[in-house]
């Protein structure tokens, strides 16, 4: 009974089909503990064999399709040899011409050059004392009037300063008075004045006029003062001019002052081209030449010169020579007392390629590249080896004489190789 019991349990939880079939053989025999002849649906008879199967296929195919997809898409990423794969850098840059004058790029046809070994020494910026002048009288005299300030750009013959002089005022005195005798001798004719008059009235004349000028006043002055014949106009009162154009640098004076001869009102210099004072050890100074190129750092900018000047006298103190370096300084960037950095090519020199310095840059790989215009407008990068560096100048090898490079913009085109190397596709 309590077999039955748990037999009728078991099948209540089967299909109605088994429930079916269990009481159809409990009808046929005497028993029901003999379950030989049933057969239990599970869900893993040969339909759900065969379903099974094909579900496995099924998923076959889906794992084939992956597969299929995954070549796919790295084919895809392949482009062909020349495409840009998983990891693959860019080989070149195609800029536009409105890019290319966006980013400033310029070219340049590369030649071989030489360059010397650098010398490196601290400089400070001096005035050039061949482009400087001083404006100073040559009497006792007081200041009347100043027609010129620090710091203003002037033109040679320009009028700087009035002043007034005793000494002066007879200079200008006697000059019209040998003027006037020179004119009336001259009037009378050598008939009529002796010899002797006339060459003491010439004297006479050229003395005034001599002193008159070595005291301050230009022959354009003093031609006009004896035009005047007006003798009231001796007054002593005459105007120094500039000998050169340049900059007001120093005007120590104020108006009424009594000054000196000798006494420096103003200084004047064009600081066009200044003078850079390096100096250097004895060693390094054998190593140059008057003449040598140099460059001279001014912040982030370098300007060029030569070595115009070399003492033969050490320092007593720094035991060095002073050496003055030419510099064109156009654009003001340079000024007097300015320290900065002198590097001087010496006598040693070296063949190759010669760039600027902003031309080379570092690869990814750490190697020194530049960028080739294999085409208009297209730009591919060229490993170099750098042989040597002298101030912004570098001295390369690995191009061949005639090749055009990018002489400015080089790190734009360098940035857009970089960003073509990383499509969409590449992660």
């Amino acid at each position: 009974m309590k077999n039955r019991l748990v037999l009728l349990m078991l099948l209540s939880l089967a299909s109605p089909s088994v429930l079916f079939a269990a009481e159809g053989h409990a009808h046929g025999h005497d028993g029901l503990d003999d379950f030989s002849d049933i057969e239990m649906d599970d869900g893993h008879g040969d339909h759900g064999d065969e379903g099974y199967q094909h579900e496995k296929e099924g998923h076959g195919h889906e794992e084939k399709g992956h597969d299929h997809e995954e070549k796919g898409h790295d084919e895809h990423n392949g482009h062909g040899e020349d495409g840009h794969g998983h990891g693959e850098a860019a080989s070149d840059a195609e800029l536009t011409d409105a890019q290319r004058r966006m980013a400033g790029i310029e070219t340049m046809t590369v030649k071989r050059q030489s360059l010397g070994d650098a010398i490196t020494a601290p400089g400070e910026a001096i005035l050039n004392a061949y482009r400087t002048t001083r404006v100073t009288p040559r009497t006792p005299a007081q200041v009347m009037k100043r027609h010129a300030r620090l710091g203003d750009h002037i033109k040679k013959g320009q009028r700087l300063v009035t002043l007034s002089s005793v000494e002066m005022a007879e200079a200008q005195g006697a000059l019209m008075e040998a003027d006037v005798e020179l004119r009336r001798v001259k009037k009378l004719g050598r008939k009529v004045v002796s010899e002797k008059r006339f060459v003491a009235a010439q004297i006479a004349y050229q003395q005034a006029y001599a002193r008159v000028s070595a005291y301050g006043m230009t022959n354009k002055q003093i031609k006009s003062l004896i035009k005047t014949g007006d003798a009231t106009r001796a007054t002593g009162e005459f105007h120094l001019l500039s000998f050169q154009g340049g900059t007001i640098i120093s005007d120590g004076f104020v108006v009424g002052e009594l000054i000196e001869p000798g006494d420096v009102l103003m200084e004047i210099s064009d600081e066009s081209v200044l003078w850079v004072e390096a100096r250097l050890t004895p060693e390094d100074a054998a190593r140059i030449e008057l003449g040598s190129p140099a460059r001279v750092q001014v912040g982030k900018h370098w300007l060029s010169g030569k070595v115009a000047q070399a003492r033969h006298a050490l320092d007593e103190t720094t035991r060095t020579l002073a050496v003055h370096i030419e510099v064109a300084n156009q654009h003001d960037e340079l000024h007097p007392g300015q320290f900065v950095t002198a590097v001087i090519e010496g006598k040693e020199k070296q063949q190759g390629i010669v760039v600027p310095l902003a031309v080379v840059l570092r690869a990814a790989d750490g190697d020194w590249q530049v960028f080739v215009e294999v085409a208009p407008g297209r730009f591919e990068p060229k490993e170099v080896e750098v042989l040597r560096t002298v101030g912004d100048q570098m001295l390369i090898d690995g191009l061949v004489e005639g090749t055009t490079i990018v002489s400015k913009g080089a790190f734009f085109v360098q940035s857009e190789i970089a960003k073509s190397g990383f499509s969409v596709h590449n992660h």
